[in-house]
């Protein structure tokens, strides 16, 4: 017992301290405004619009967090991008990451400050408790920041939905629904993997316009369409394989068991249900992402949880489906699997 010491503990409990130096510097755009460049603090300072004596501060935390490289010491001492961070936050790059690192800068960093008023109250802290206008009709009424809200889920998802193109077998289908597919990154990724797929992304009008842009822009026109719904009250389309990409965690149970016997309905015999989610591993004790995901999910919505693949298969066998998998991805996500 004597080698025990309080290090560990208060380095999460300072977690917030490196968490708002990054979002604070993505949200800056120094990356991007650094580039291929090296500059000293003072000219990078006045690029930024920061004060040259706390910024330098702010600098070396990013040098000691790994995040910025440091060429020499003292005053004229230069700063660059790591590879690390010229790939994935200059916003220049194609593998760009930067644009879900804003939006938390930019609203989710505050909201979780209420934590615990959510833990005692059940009830959302987002825009919702604030405006008492839930987020996504916040977010819907506004085109440009609808934009670079799927910008940035695009860029957090792509890497899953490549890898579930490759990993779930497509060739034994013909038609695929991406229920809730906003701007059509799941059918528009599958339907390229898979030449003899039709897809079909189904949302609201709002995003549906963005999606047929995108489509048509991929070339896909002929095999993957866009079609407008609202999938908490219409019936699904009708398809072999049906998709939720990070769709079923933002609702309560009830509305989770609703949709679960939708696409039961929709689907054919031998047709599979496919959910990709940070899914929760089933002890419950080392997906920390999936269970921080749904400690947001209480944030945003104030009933809304993720679930394990213990979970899925309970609700899915209640709903009639037969058999279940769950199939790997990366960054603490999988795909779960159900089939009719």
């Amino acid at each position: 017992m004597d080698d025990l010491n309080p290090d560990r503990i208060m380095a999460v409990g300072s977690g917030y301290w490196a968490s708002k130096v990054l979002l604070s510097a993505v949200g800056l755009g120094l990356f991007t405004h650094l580039g291929e460049d090296a500059m000293t603090a003072p000219v990078l300072a006045e690029r930024l619009g920061l004060l040259t004596r706390p910024a330098t501060d702010f600098f070396d935390a990013l040098v000691s967090l790994d995040l910025l490289a440091r060429e020499g010491n003292g005053p004229q001492a230069r700063y660059r991008n790591t590879p690390e961070t010229a790939r994935f936050l200059d916003e220049t790059s194609p593998a760009y990451q930067g644009g879900l690192l804003r939006i938390w800068d930019q609203r989710n960093f505050r909201f979780w400050a209420d934590l615990t008023e959510a833990l005692k109250t059940g009830q959302a802290q987002s825009e919702v408790k604030h405006s008492g206008r839930p987020f996504f009709e916040t977010l819907y009424a506004d085109p440009r920041r609808l934009e670079a809200f799927m910008a940035a889920m695009d860029a957090s998802s792509r890497r899953n939905f490549e890898l579930l193109a490759h990993r779930f077998p497509f060739e034994n289908h013909r038609r695929l629904c991406d229920v809730g597919g906003a701007d059509g990154l799941l059918s528009r990724i599958v339907a390229a993997a898979h030449p003899h797929l039709q897809c079909v992304s189904f949302d609201l009008p709002a995003v549906t316009t963005i999606a047929r842009r995108k489509i048509d822009s991929a070339g896909l026109g002929e095999r993957v369409s866009a079609v407008a719904g609202d999938f908490l009250a219409d019936p699904l389309p009708q398809a072999d394989v049906i998709t939720m990409g990070m769709i079923l965690h933002d609702w309560n149970l009830e509305r989770k068991q609703q949709l679960i016997a939708k696409a039961y309905q929709a689907l054919p015999e031998g047709g599979a249900l496919m959910v990709v989610e940070a899914l929760i591993d089933d002890a419950r004790r080392e997906n920390t992402f999936g269970l921080m995901m749904s400690l947001n999910m209480l944030i945003e919505f104030g009933d809304a949880f993720d679930f394990s693949g213990a979970d899925f298969r309970e609700w899915c066998s209640s709903a009639g489906f037969r058999s279940f998998e769950v199939i790997p991805l990366e960054g603490g996500s999988s795909a779960a699997v159900a089939y009719k």
